[in-house]
């Protein structure tokens, strides 16, 4: 209970053991379900479960029947047409990265929005063309069809251009990476985006930031430059770039220039000026239209050798088939686009998600963007995902649910219908210049690694790692490579953990590391040792010689160094060289007692030391006879705080039951606390306890295992004056019913100790 006016609690409770627990606290019985039950469970379909599947399986039933017309609709027109004009500039140019006519971009930009419109959890993403995703393809269309010499042996290439046959690639992987989509969602594994942490994502994607920069220096040069992919391709490219540097075109470096300068201040005033402007400057917008007017007026096609985007066809294509022999040469490059345009969506989706509360499912994310990229592939459109400063515009402008990103599409759907010849004078470098200004999100993220350095030192290790490896060796390697580095860190930090030895903190029943506190008791003979992780068969070796250094002795040499004593006294009292008498030993011998070579079995040394041949129980403390030196062993009670032990395995089981018997055989009191019931039921499970490891050395807490060790082995009077107590309290019951607190020592009638 707490006692009025003070913050200070008092309980009145029994001692207990984990045993002594159970005893008086009945369990109630649970039925623990098998594989086989969740199985029939998962396939077992009533009237109800199949209504909440449709209406989880189509997202946009839940949303539509609470959307608020005269609140939201216009805020959602004019989020829609805002996000759908940034969405074929961002078309446009992301196709670029992707090595493919511009006018492709345009079908990603429109295919995925409608079936995510249907099938997405967030309100607030705006799907489409994503650098990064549209960078990884790039790499797989140049490796496929290079821009010098012949493409891979394909079948479905014969009498296709170069162009058509890089979009059939682009495609067919697009395809495959939704067909891996939507298994992983149908299968429920949404969950392995967790092994991608914040700090791998960050580096991967300053990494990807590097690598569209460089792509996008040819477009921004005006120069031919071969598209390149593998490892080391970024250190080529650059390469190819400063052996041509004399080749650049000024009007395209001039025209890029002044895009990025413009571009870069606006957005800067937008940011700064975020809660005063009712909508963001569309800046990327204005200043293509400007120079498609200025191209167009001055002819930079024909005057000055301006690349620009060229004739757009209007309509859409028929949908196609993928090829299937594409499908196995893509295979391992499609699986690292499918989870990482999962996990930057599904990140972006989780921050609006949290701002506007509500929430998303990860498993309805992964089937949405599976089936979008499906259906999207039918047409040829790439594989889509979600660019952060597009629904940055669509959540800004005040964009409410998917209707904005609807709309968007519908923009995007009349500049390809009817309008799209209008962006044909548009220069490429234009499209570059846009592409590098906005990646400053991106590349603005190397001010982690300071800080990271400073407050998590592996974490940073990770960032650093992913970035180099992805620079380096690409971006579906890098990935690989930052994922295998992630993982070693975890494994490092759970293998290696911070193992200590705590104290009681005078006065309380609270227990804290003896290093970083002054006032602590620690009674004579005793040790709390501590475990931070879970024990399993990497960090198992790793815990036992934690624990030998925290009780400062081995004791299996111990035990083996006592064994050996006792057959040498056994020996000498046989020969008559040593004799029992009421003061003790004596030693009848006249010359110096010499151990010799035992011929028995080595391994009788490790079993608990017999006394039932000699004629008194041996003090391993005291002075032994012969001249016998045994390590002294000051320690009686040792008790292993398990409250961060998650899980054992079989190893750790055997190792931590080798262990505690070593312990016990050198007479040491093994005592382990705040063990978890699933353990305990585990341990219980697997014949873990025998004659020398008993269950009645587990206590419910550590605190109640300290009082036990107390009670058995109290100190002198003389040691208590000079330490504080571990009880403090005690509290007297009166008739009325109220408790008065009082010193341990105090006079009072009926007291019960209070911890």
């Amino acid at each position: 209970m707490m006692r009025a006016g003070v913050k200070q609690y008092v309980v009145a409770r029994p001692l207990y053991s984990e045993e002594s627990f159970a005893e008086d606290h009945e369990k109630v019985y649970r039925h623990r379900k098998t594989m086989l039950n969740h199985i029939c469970q998962y396939f077992t379909y009533d009237s109800k479960r199949a209504k909440s599947t449709a209406l989880s399986l189509l997202p946009v039933i839940n949303w539509i029947k609470i959307y608020r017309v005269k609140e939201w609709l216009l805020s959602d027109i004019v989020s829609g047409v805002s996000t759908g004009l940034v969405a074929v500039l961002q078309g446009l140019a992301y196709c670029l990265l992707a090595s493919l006519p511009p006018w492709y971009g345009l079908f990603s930009a429109f295919f995925p929005v409608i079936i995510y419109f249907f099938l997405g959890t967030s309100r607030h993403i705006s799907v489409g063309p994503f650098p990064v995703l549209c960078l990884m393809i790039g790499s797989v269309v140049t490796r496929l069809v290079p821009d010098e010499g012949l493409p891979m042996n394909i079948t479905g290439f014969e009498g296709l251009s170069k162009d058509e046959q890089r979009v059939m690639v682009a495609y067919s992987v697009t395809f495959s990476t939704g067909i891996m989509q939507l298994a992983m969602g149908m299968l429920q594994v949404g969950f392995v985006v967790m092994y991608l942490s914040d700090t791998l994502v960050s580096g991967f994607t300053t990494a990807a930031a590097i690598h569209i920069m460089v792509s996008q220096l040819k477009f921004v040069l005006g120069m031919q430059v071969p598209g390149l992919s593998g490892p080391l391709a970024i250190i080529y490219t650059l390469e190819i770039i400063f052996k041509k540097i004399t080749s650049t075109n000024i009007c395209d470096l001039v025209i890029a220039l002044v895009i990025m300068v413009v571009v870069f201040v606006v957005k800067e005033i937008n940011d700064r000026f975020r809660s005063k402007l009712p909508v963001p400057i569309p800046i990327e917008v204005i200043m293509t239209i400007i120079a498609c007017g200025i191209s167009y007026a001055f002819d930079f096609k024909t005057r000055y050798g301006i690349d620009t985007v060229g004739q757009i066809p209007k309509g859409y294509e028929p949908p196609v088939a993928p090829n299937m022999h594409i499908f196995q040469e893509t295979a391992m490059e499609a699986f690292p686009m499918a989870i990482v345009g999962f996990a930057v969506a599904f990140s972006v989706a989780k921050v609006y998600a949290v701002k506007h509360d509500y929430t998303i499912d990860g498993n309805q994310e992964l089937i949405a963007f599976g089936v979008s990229n499906i259906f999207g592939a039918s047409f040829k459109s790439f594989a889509a995902s979600t660019a952060l400063s597009r629904s940055a515009v669509q959540e800004s402008t005040g964009g409410k649910t998917q209707v904005a990103g609807l709309l968007s599409a519908i923009i995007v759907m009349i500049v390809t219908l009817a309008i799209g010849f209008l962006l044909e004078p548009l220069p490429k470098s234009v499209l570059g210049a846009v592409v590098i200004v906005n990646l400053k999100g991106m590349l603005m993220q190397f001010g982690e690694i300071p800080y990271l350095w400073k407050r998590d030192k592996p974490d940073c290790v990770v960032w650093i790692a992913t970035c180099l490896a992805s620079v380096l060796l690409g971006l579906d390697l890098g990935l690989a490579a930052g994922l295998g580095v992630e993982l070693i860190s975890v494994v490092i930090r759970a293998q290696f953990p911070r193992c200590c030895v705590l104290a009681n903190i005078r006065g309380t029943d609270i227990y804290k590391d003896r290093k970083d506190y002054i006032d602590i008791y620690e009674p004579e003979g005793v040790k709390i040792f501590r475990i931070p992780s879970p024990i399993f068969f990497a960090n198992i070796e790793f815990f036992r010689s934690k624990l030998v250094e925290a009780v400062g002795f081995n004791p299996l040499r111990v035990l083996r160094k006592r064994n050996k004593a006792l057959r040498l006294i056994r020996k000498l009292l046989k020969k008559g060289s040593l004799q029992w008498t009421s003061k003790g030993f004596l030693n009848t011998s006249c010359g110096p007692i010499r151990d010799s070579e035992d011929e028995s079995s080595l391994e009788e040394l490790d079993l608990p030391t017999d006394f039932k041949d000699l004629p008194v129980r041996i003090d391993w403390n005291a002075e032994l006879p012969a001249n016998l030196a045994v390590p002294p062993v000051d320690l009686h009670s040792l008790i292993l705080d398990f409250a961060a032990v998650s899980f054992l395995d079989i190893s750790a089981l055997k190792g931590l039951k080798t262990s505690l018997k070593e312990l016990i055989r050198v007479e040491v009191d093994v005592y382990i606390v705040a063990c978890d019931p699933y353990i305990l039921e585990k341990l219980h499970h697997c014949c873990f306890f025998d004659d020398e490891v008993l269950p009645s050395m587990f206590f419910l807490t550590l605190h109640d295992a300290m009082l036990h060790v107390l009670e058995k082995h109290p100190e002198p009077t003389e040691t208590k004056s000079g330490f504080g107590k571990i009880l403090t309290t005690v509290t007297v019951h009166h008739p009325g019913g109220r408790l008065r607190i009082r010193d341990r020592h105090s006079q009072g009638h009926n007291p019960e100790t209070k911890f």
